[in-house]
């Protein structure tokens, strides 16, 4: 497959864009960027674990939206923006330690919107959660 990225994107450039950030202080690192994929992964600690001693939903909704925006913004052309529409998540297994690392693809890479899904898993490799994101592509001001 080729390459979807329109703008210059990286692990190290994600990453610097997220210091002093929800992501940075979450503790969400960024792992690969690839032809068509971005992979980051969020600790299951004292920052992000609810109540009941297990990954706050929240947060797994946070690292979703994180990884299908830094897709869709890499995808537009120079000059236009990514914003959210909608995003929802079903979460399918509870995480208590470890890390839960997330892969955004797109579904739809159009002129005004993007659809992304972003697939979430436990260090086992097991399903915990699977999130769609819609974005609006703003053009540039006139």
């Amino acid at each position: 497959m080729a390459r979807i990225w329109k703008q210059p994107v990286s692990v190290e450039s994600l990453t610097a864009i997220h210091r002093e950030t929800a992501v940075d202080r979450l503790g969400i690192e960024f792992l690969e960027v690839g032809d068509d994929f971005i992979r980051a992964r969020v600790p299951v600690d004292g920052r992000t674990r609810q109540p009941m001693g297990i990954l706050h939903g929240g947060v797994s909704v946070v690292l979703a939206e994180t990884l299908g925006s830094c897709g869709a913004a890499s995808c537009c052309a120079p000059g236009h923006r990514a914003v959210g529409l909608d995003i929802n998540a079903n979460h399918l297994r509870s995480v208590s330690e470890g890390w839960v690392t997330g892969v955004a693809t797109p579904v739809h890479v159009g002129r005004t919107t993007q659809v992304w899904q972003i697939e979430l898993r436990n260090d086992a490799g097991q399903l915990t959660c699977v999130s769609r994101l819609t974005m609006a592509i703003l053009t540039p001001a006139a």
